[in-house]
């Protein structure tokens, strides 16, 4: 088979349902600058005469695997998916067998494609198959599908339907099940928990390779996103949230890969490095927020919490905070028990994220607090608590006049 360009599609099996939500009216388009944003996305049209679903497998040297996967995945959409798809094959160069294996199948399945990229990184492949894909709904997942396939229905039905703009499976949600080691599943606890006190992210697992959009969405955020690596879908999600779409989270059952090809350190020092650039990104402007909010962000459904809200999420988080740092209190020295409490409630909870300024102010307040308190008096564990707890309040009062006078 000769190597196709992603913007040409298989020829698709054709199943009329409507059991995913979808319907008959048109695909949703990106309105213009002057349009309101809508409530709602219009269902996807699912007779169209192209693949409903596209869903790329970006694969390196996968020759060991590849074949049993692909069959395992085209047989499982056959089964079950009631739509046209399409599986997308991006070859990151690979310098073993798997660009072979991928065209025979290509060859004998009339719903597989396959792409060669040059330039190695999987953000590159993702962002290049998605933005010429003529499908509306697009996907992806790891070639292992270390994610059991029967999450994929409720992955994308919200986007069918028109509910949500972006859906992800996540591994850290208590209805999960996940067959791993305590190390490999404390890296992405921590790092969500990096995501959500530097950049505030709401969504719980930007790791889990098992992801799908809406390509109306995609087509309008991937232009801004830079990351060609594994970064790129936490600059995608993050960029999403920030202009006010909606992205919902899928409970997975997820089994580690036993012979995993990724190198974890240096994906976790590129993730590092990525968060870093991208708050840099958002913080100069970088990325048009506003603009992508006008048109293509959905207006909040309940309404914004007033002054009586404000106050009440923040003596919760304070209280937390506080009783956080007693407990440490009695095993640490305080400058470390009150980063440890830190840490935990902004990142370790189900708190509403105060913001990085709050979080900033209270970091700092607090610093300021424990070291003023020996010179004034002898402190113990409690009167430092105290302390502490002042300290949140005036850093969420502070956060709550700086946040207006930005906006």
């Amino acid at each position: 088979m000769k190597l196709t360009d992603p913007a040409i599609s298989a020829t698709p099996r054709r199943v009329r349902s409507e059991r995913f939500g979808g319907a008959r009216s048109p695909i949703a388009q990106p309105t213009t600058h002057n349009a309101e944003p809508q409530p709602r996305r219009s269902p996807v049209d699912t007779l169209a005469a192209v693949p409903v679903l596209d869903i790329t497998l970006p694969v390196f040297n996968e020759e060991a695997r590849l074949e049993q996967n692909l069959r395992r995945l085209h047989g499982h959409l056959t089964d079950s998916f009631p739509h046209t798809f399409r599986i997308t094959v991006a070859d990151n160069s690979s310098t073993d067998n798997t660009l072979r294996i991928a065209e025979r199948l290509a060859r004998e399945l009339p719903e597989l494609l396959v792409v060669r990229f040059h330039e190695r990184g999987r953000g590159n492949a993702l962002r290049q198959v998605w933005q010429s894909s003529p499908s509306p709904v697009l996907a992806y997942m790891e070639a292992d599908l270390s994610t059991d396939l029967s999450a994929l229905a409720p992955l994308l039905a919200p986007l069918l339907s028109g509910h949500s703009d972006l859906a992800i499976g996540t591994r850290l949600a208590r209805n999960s099940h996940v067959i791993r080691s305590s190390r490999r599943g404390f890296i992405p606890r921590s790092y969500n928990a990096l995501l959500r006190a530097v950049l505030g992210a709401g969504f719980s697992d930007a790791q889990c390779g098992f992801k799908a959009v809406r390509a109306d969405v995609a087509h309008r955020l991937l232009p801004h996103t830079r990351d060609d690596g594994w970064f790129l879908d936490t600059e995608l999600l993050v960029i999403a949230e920030r202009c006010g779409l909606r992205i919902h989270e899928v409970p997975v059952d997820w089994t580690d890969d036993p012979n995993p090809s990724v190198d974890v350190v240096r994906t976790a020092w590129a993730d590092l490095r990525g968060v870093a650039r991208l708050t840099r990104d958002l913080g100069r402007g970088r990325v048009p927020l506003h603009e992508l909010r006008q048109e293509i962000g959905r207006p909040p459904t309940t309404p914004s919490a007033g002054i009586p809200g404000r106050v009440l999420e923040a003596l919760a988080w304070t209280l937390v905070y506080a009783l956080s740092f007693l407990l440490v209190r009695g095993v640490v020295d305080p400058l470390p028990a009150h980063l440890i409490a830190l840490v935990f409630v902004s990142g370790g909870t189900r708190l509403r994220f105060q913001g990085p300024v709050t979080i900033f102010l209270t970091l700092l307040l607090g610093t300021v607090a424990l070291a003023l308190l020996p010179l004034i008096t002898t402190p113990d564990r409690w009167l430092e608590g105290a302390a502490l707890a002042v300290a949140s309040l005036v850093a969420h009062l502070g956060g709550c006049l700086i946040g207006r006078r930005t906006t």
